[in-house]
C-alpha cells in the first residue's frame, strides 16, 4: 500500500512555496467549493489523523487512536503489527462505559485540550501484554493474549489519572481527591491517602500546574514500585469566587479557587508513600512556602527523587534530589537564574550510568547539556542560535540521545540525534514540515508523525537511522480521501520576513484568495495569536487553518505574522515584552500592516484583525492602540485585564502586580478604548473557567458606558477552546458574515 511518488513530490515542494500555490499542483484534486458546514464535519478533513501515538515497549505493535469516519469525536484503538504491516481494530470503545463526566475530569480534559468521546487515553503495561484503558470514570484492563478487557474494581468514585505501575503489578487513580491501588493478582483496592476532600487534594495537580507548568498529575511511582511520591495541595489560601457558568438551560453557580495574579497561590507538599507500609514521609522542601513545584521524578535507583522547585517570580529553577531513606535535606543539582524568566521543559533525564542530560536556554537558546551526577555540567551537546523543542529517547547502550529543533529552519521541526558526547550530531527526518516522534522503551524504533502545508498528517514507522520501513497511516490525498474533492482550490502560502524595530527577523506567511488577479484589490485578514511559546508562521497542516481556506475562497487574503514574544526564537525574541504586554507585538503587527499596504494588489481600506484567546487580546489592543491600520477587529475569548488571569502565567511576563502595577494597566486594553470609534466583533464563551467572561463583560460596559457601538455573540456553555462541530460553524458562519457586511462585499 506504500506511495513513493508523494514522498517525491512533497520533497519537491521548495519551502518558500512560491506564489499562492494549490494542492492542485501535486495532487490534481477536485474543485469543490468549501462550506462552512464541511469545516469541521465528519468525516475530518485531515483524513485518518490518528492520535495518541504508542509503541509496546518492544517496539512490536504501534497503537493508536482514530476518530470514527461517521463521528470525528469517537475514538477507538487501533494497532499496527509492526513485522507484517497489518492494521487492524485493538478494541472497539463501544463495548466500554460511556457516561457522563465528573466536573473534575471535564476541567482535566479542557486543561489538556482534549475533546471527544469513546476511548481517549490509555497506557502499555512495561512487559507489553496488556494495556490500562480509562473510560468515564471506570478502568479497563485489556490483556492481548486473550483480547479480553474487564471492568476493574475501583469502586464507587469517578476514576480519573489512572497509572500502570513499572512493574505491572498495581493499578493506581485519584478518587475522591485521595490517592488509590489496585493490586491486580487479587483485585484488592487500597485507600492510599485519608485526608482528601474540599480544600485537599492528594496526587492531584493544581489548576495552574495544569492549565501553564503542562503537569497533568500530581503522584510519581518509583520504578521498582516501592513507594509513590504525591504532591498534597492545600487550596485553602486561594480566593474562592463564585463563577457562572451560563448554560441555554439555565445558570450554574460554581465556586473556584481561582489564583489571580498578585493572589495567594496553594500550599504544596510532596509526600512518599512506602509500600506496602502506607507510611508516608515529608520532603523538606525549605522555608519559603510560596512557590511551584512544576516536576517531580524518580532517579533509576528508586532510593533518590528528585523535584523542580520554582520561586513565585520564575527566575530561580532548582532542580534539588532527595535521599528517601534517609533524613538528610534535599541537595540542589541544577541552580537556573535569569532576571527576567525561566522557562520550563520536560526534559530531564537520568541516565543508568550515572548523571543525567537536561536542556537550559543559558545561552539564550534552549539546548542540551550533559551533567555529572553531581551537578557539574560535563559537555554541552547542541550549540547555536537555534532551539532544541525537546529530548525524544535516549539510547544509552549505543550512545545516541533523539532530539527534535529548529537547527535548519526556526518555520519547521526536524528530528535529530546526537552522541551523549556532543559530536556526530545528525538530521534524521528529511522533508519539509513538522516531525514528532515516539519511541518504543526498550528498541530504537521510532513512530514519525509529520505534517505539513501539504500534507495532512501522516505517521511512519522508522529505524534508528532515519529509514522508513512502514507506513502505519499513509493518508494521501487521493480519490477517497475526504480532502481530495477541495484540493484542487486549497492554497499554499508565501513565506518571507520583515525586520522589527530592534533589528529582529519577523517571520511571515501570506495567503492569497482562490483565482488571484494581480490587477484587482482584496480585502485582508490578519490571523493573530501573538502569545509566547507559540507560533502561526509553521510549515504545518492545523485545523484552525480550514477557516482561513474558506476565506481564500470568499475572496479574502489572509496574512500571519509571528511578532516579538512568539515562542521557538529564542529569549531575547521571546522576553521583549517583558513587564508590559501588548507593545512590541501590536508594533511588530503593524510593520506587517506597513507590508501589506506595499502590495497594489491589497485593498489597504480593508485591512481586518481576528485572533482568539491572546490573539483576542492582541486583536484588541491592535484596534485600539493602532485603529488607522485596522478597520475590524475580531476579538475571541481574549484578557483585557491581567488582574483577571492567574498566577502563573500572568507573573511570568509581567512581574507581581504589587511591583509592577503601571505595568499591568497599560498592559490592559481598557485604557485605550476612548480611540474606539467603529469595526469591532467580540464573542465568549459563557462558561469558560480559563479566561474568564468577565474579561469581556468589561469591556462591553466600557463601550456601552462610552456609547459606541460594536458587536457581541456569547455561547451558552462553550468552554475557552469552543468545541464541537455546531459551535465552530456558528461561529465562523457569524464571523465571514461579519466581514462581509463591514467590508460590503455581499
Amino acid at each position: 500500500m506504500t506511495r513513493h511518488w508523494i514522498y517525491s513530490l512533497l520533497m519537491a515542494i521548495p519551502l518558500s512555496l512560491g506564489s499562492a500555490a494549490s494542492f492542485a499542483q501535486t495532487l490534481n484534486g477536485g474543485t469543490a467549493p468549501l462550506t462552512v458546514e464541511r469545516l469541521y464535519g465528519s468525516p475530518d478533513l485531515a483524513g485518518s489523523s490518528p492520535r495518541e501515538l504508542k509503541l509496546s515497549p518492544d517496539g512490536s505493535r504501534a497503537t493508536f487512536l482514530v476518530g470514527r469516519k461517521d463521528n470525528l469525536h469517537f475514538y477507538d484503538l487501533w494497532q499496527m503489527d509492526v513485522a507484517s504491516g497489518k492494521v487492524s481494530m485493538l478494541l472497539d470503545a463501544s463495548k466500554l462505559q460511556q457516561g457522563e463526566l465528573s466536573d473534575e475530569e471535564k476541567a482535566r480534559r479542557e486543561r489538556q485540550r482534549i475533546f471527544g468521546e469513546g476511548i481517549m487515553e490509555y497506557a502499555w503495561a512495561d512487559d507489553g501484554k496488556a494495556l490500562l484503558i480509562p473510560s468515564s470514570g471506570k478502568l479497563y484492563y485489556y490483556t492481548l493474549a486473550d483480547a479480553q478487557v474487564r471492568l476493574l474494581p475501583t469502586g464507587a468514585g469517578f476514576a480519573t489519572d489512572a497509572k500502570l505501575s513499572p512493574k505491572g503489578h498495581y493499578v493506581s487513580f485519584v478518587a475522591g481527591q485521595n490517592l488509590w491501588m489496585l493490586t491486580l493478582a487479587n483485585d484488592k483496592l487500597t485507600q492510599l491517602t485519608k485526608d482528601g476532600g474540599g480544600v485537599i487534594k492528594n496526587g492531584m495537580a493544581e489548576f495552574v500546574a495544569q492549565e501553564e507548568m503542562g503537569r497533568m498529575t500530581g503522584y510519581w511511582w518509583a520504578p521498582d514500585e516501592s513507594a509513590i511520591a504525591f504532591n498534597r495541595v492545600d487550596e485553602s489560601p486561594v480566593e474562592e469566587v463564585t463563577r457562572n457558568e451560563i448554560y441555554a438551560d439555565g445558570i450554574k453557580l460554581t465556586q473556584q479557587r481561582y489564583p489571580a495574579a498578585g493572589t495567594a497561590n496553594v500550599q504544596i507538599k510532596l509526600g512518599v508513600i512506602s509500600l506496602p507500609q502506607q507510611s508516608v514521609k515529608w520532603v523538606d522542601l525549605g522555608n519559603d512556602t510560596d512557590f511551584y513545584l512544576p516536576r517531580v521524578k524518580w532517579l533509576p535507583d528508586s532510593r533518590h527523587l528528585s523535584f523542580q522547585w520554582q520561586s513565585r517570580n520564575q527566575q530561580q529553577l532548582d532542580l534539588r534530589v532527595v535521599d528517601v531513606h534517609s533524613d538528610q535535606a534535599p541537595t540542589t543539582l541544577v541552580a537556573e537564574r535569569n532576571n527576567i524568566w525561566i522557562n520550563l521543559n520536560k526534559d530531564l533525564h537520568f541516565l543508568k550510568q550515572g548523571g543525567f542530560l537536561w536542556t537550559s536556554e543559558r545561552s539564550g537558546f534552549n539546548h542540551i547539556y550533559l551533567f555529572a551526577a553531581d551537578g557539574k555540567v560535563k559537555q554541552q551537546l547542541t550549540h547555536g542560535n537555534w532551539a532544541v523543542d525537546s529530548i525524544r529517547h535516549v539510547d544509552e547502550q549505543q550512545g545516541w540521545v533523539y532530539f527534535t529543533g529548529r537547527k535548519d529552519s526556526d518555520i519547521e521541526k526536524q528530528l535529530y540525534k546526537v552522541r551523549v558526547d556532543g559530536s556526530e550530531l545528525t538530521r534524521l527526518s528529511q522533508r519539509h514540515g513538522m516531525h514528532e516522534a515516539v519511541f518504543a522503551d526498550n528498541k530504537s524504533v521510532y513512530l514519525d508523525y509529520f505534517d505539513s502545508l501539504a500534507q495532512p498528517p501522516q505517521v511512519s514507522l522508522h529505524d534508528a537511522d532515519g529509514k522508513r520501513l512502514a507506513w502505519v497511516e499513509e493518508n494521501a490525498v487521493k480519490p477517497g480521501h475526504p480532502l481530495y474533492q477541495y484540493a484542487g482550490l486549497w492554497q499554499l502560502p508565501e513565506f518571507g520576513t520583515l525586520t522589527a524595530e530592534d533589528g529582529q527577523t519577523l517571520h511571515y506567511r501570506l495567503f492569497k484568495p482562490v483565482n488571484f488577479d494581480s490587477h484587482k484589490k482584496y480585502p485582508v485578514l490578519v490571523r493573530v495569536y501573538g502569545g509566547p511559546h507559540a507560533q502561526l508562521v509553521v510549515n504545518s497542516w492545523n485545523s484552525q487553518d480550514y477557516f482561513t481556506q474558506y476565506l481564500l475562497q470568499q475572496g479574502f487574503a489572509v496574512f500571519q505574522l509571528d511578532n516579538r514574544g512568539s515562542g521557538h526564537r529564542g529569549l531575547r525574541f521571546e522576553q521583549v515584552i517583558y513587564k508590559q504586554l501588548g507593545v512590541a507585538e501590536v508594533a511588530d503587527q503593524q510593520q506587517g500592516v506597513e507590508y501589506l499596504r506595499t502590495l497594489p494588489w491589497v485593498d489597504a481600506d480593508k485591512i481586518a484583525i481576528y485572533g482568539h484567546s491572546y490573539g483576542g487580546y492582541m486583536a484588541l489592543m491592535c484596534k485600539f492602540k493602532a485603529p488607522d491600520y485596522f478597520k475590524v477587529a475580531i476579538s475571541g475569548a481574549p484578557v483585557t485585564d491581567w488582574s483577571l488571569y492567574d498566577t502563573h502565567y500572568t507573573e511570568r511576563y509581567l512581574a507581581n502586580p504589587h511591583d509592577n502595577a503601571e505595568g499591568y494597566r497599560l498592559s490592559s486594553v481598557l485604557p485605550y478604548i476612548g480611540s474606539y470609534q467603529s469595526g469591532l466583533l467580540m464573542y465568549h464563551g459563557m462558561a469558560d473557567d480559563n479566561v474568564l467572561f468577565e474579561n469581556s463583560t468589561r469591556v462591553y460596559k466600557a463601550l456601552q458606558d462610552d456609547g459606541k457601538l460594536f458587536e457581541m455573540i456569547n455561547y451558552p456553555g462553550a468552554k475557552h477552546s469552543m468545541r464541537g462541530n455546531k459551535v465552530k460553524t456558528h461561529l465562523y458562519k457569524s464571523l465571514t458574515d461579519y466581514l462581509e457586511r463591514q467590508f460590503k462585499m455581499q
